[in-house]
C-alpha cells in the first residue's frame, strides 16, 4: 500500500496554470524543442549522417495541455530508421542487429530543464 500526504495547498500553482498564456507555453516550448532536436542530431549514431539530419519538432497547445513531438523523417520502405537505432531490428538474411538507446538519454536533459524552467516560474509567482 501506498500513502502520500502533504500540508498545505496548491493554490499558487493552480492560479498560475489557469492564468498561464498560451502563447508563454508556446514559446518556451520552442526553445526546448529545438534544444532536443540539437541532442537528438548530436546523440543519433551516424553512418551517412542521414538521420541525424533528419530530426525536427511540432508544438501542440491545447486549452488544458500543451506538448512537443519530436519526428524523424528518414525512413526507408516506409520504416522509421531512428526507430530502428533506437529498438534493433532483424536483418534479411536473418541475423538481428541490437538497439541502442539514444533517443531518452538525449532527451532526458531536456525534460529535466523543462521541469526547472517551469518550476521556477509558478515558485516566482
Amino acid at each position: 500500500m501506498v500513502k502520500l500526504s502533504s500540508r498545505g495547498d496548491f493554490s499558487k500553482t493552480t492560479k498560475f496554470l489557469q492564468d498561464i498564456d498560451p502563447h508563454f507555453v508556446y514559446n518556451r516550448l520552442d526553445k526546448y524543442g529545438q534544444l532536443g532536436v540539437e541532442a537528438l542530431r548530436a546523440a543519433t549514431p551516424k553512418d551517412t549522417g542521414k538521420t541525424a539530419d533528419s530530426w525536427d519538432y511540432t508544438i501542440t497547445v491545447g486549452k488544458e495541455r500543451a506538448s512537443i513531438t519530436w519526428t524523424n523523417s528518414n525512413t526507408k520502405n516506409g520504416i522509421p530508421i531512428a526507430l530502428l537505432i533506437q529498438y534493433g531490428h532483424g536483418m534479411p538474411h536473418g541475423g538481428y542487429v541490437q538497439g541502442i538507446d539514444y533517443i531518452n538519454p538525449a532527451l532526458k536533459p531536456i525534460f529535466d530543464a523543462i521541469t526547472d524552467s517551469l518550476w521556477k516560474e509558478v515558485k516566482s509567482k
